[in-house]
């Protein structure tokens, strides 16, 4: 006999309770991945140490032994990875009498993205005196749909050195990828005693793979670079540094202590192999290891 037989046979008023439930509709929201790391190194009897390091999220850095003169962080990137919607950023401050080399783990890949959603990537260096930074990344590589933008600004003494790199590369060519569609926002500012010293935009949007081809844009090249070498020895390196190019690269004295090469490869590996030289040549013969992996 069921609860409800048994209520009716006793006389007892039978009672129905309807549940209702209300689920609101909205979408999902997906994960997103945030990162942060400052950095601040000192001088000391011993050479450069760290002042202070503050690590968030899905960044962290490393100090591993090497041969760089100075300290030698390496950034990694524990999401593998960046996606619509990620934000990263890095922050350095390195005083007076300090070098510290930054590098990355392994090459930033900035993957499909959702509609109307960007990743960012922020990074802001602050040399003091004769501080030295080396920033050394590995390549970014932009995926089809991907929609990637970053920032990179610096703001220095005269008697500072900055040696930078930011090398790209359009699609994996190994696997035959071409990118149709894709969004990238670059921007490297340098500020010099409070004056903006360099400049440089670049923006695409669209068929990149079309845009690459055009003569007069890239030729048809699937990577590229942006060297950049700000200090008052700069004019000395130019002819060295000239005689190591090839035909796709150029290099140019833009002011007196601005020394920036402009490159071009036909995929990553051929970059990196005209970029290592180029490096060594300005960085007194030293590189990161995870460069020569």
């Amino acid at each position: 006999m069921s609860a409800t037989d048994c209520g009716s046979k006793l006389g007892i008023p039978q009672i129905s309770i309807v549940a209702h439930i209300e689920v609101e509709d909205q979408t999902a929201v997906q994960p997103r991945a945030r990162g942060a790391v400052a950095i601040s190194v000192k001088a000391t009897p011993q050479g450069t140490g760290l002042r202070n390091l503050r690590q968030s999220g899905s960044s962290k850095a490393i100090f591993p032994r090497s041969a760089a003169r100075g300290l030698e962080a390496v950034l990694i990137n524990t999401a593998g990875g960046m996606t619509g919607g990620d934000t990263f950023g890095t922050d350095v401050d390195a005083d007076c009498d300090t070098e510290l080399t930054l590098s990355t783990q392994a090459a930033e890949r900035a993957y499909r993205a959702q509609p109307l959603e960007v990743a960012r990537l922020s990074n802001r260096l602050k040399l003091r005196g004769t501080a030295r930074v080396n920033w050394l990344p590995q390549e970014t590589i932009l995926f089809e749909n991907s929609a990637f933008e970053r920032t990179l600004h610096v703001e220095m003494d005269d008697a500072s050195t900055l040696l930078m790199v930011e090398p790209l590369v359009f699609g994996r060519a190994a696997m035959g990828e071409v990118l149709r569609q894709c969004h990238f926002k670059d921007r490297v500012e340098i500020i010099q005693n409070d004056v903006p010293l360099y400049l440089d935009a670049v923006r695409l949007n669209g068929d990149a793979a079309a845009h690459l081809a055009r003569a007069g844009v890239a030729g048809g090249a699937g990577a590229m670079a942006n060297v950049l070498y700000v200090a008052p020895d700069a004019p000395s390196l130019l002819a060295a540094l000239r005689s190591l190019l090839p035909d796709s690269f150029g290099a140019s004295l833009i002011r007196d202590s601005v020394l920036c090469v402009r490159a071009l490869a036909a995929d990553s590996y051929a970059l990196r192999l005209s970029l290592i030289p180029i490096l060594r040549c300005l960085n007194t013969g030293y590189l990161p290891r995870s460069w020569m992996l």
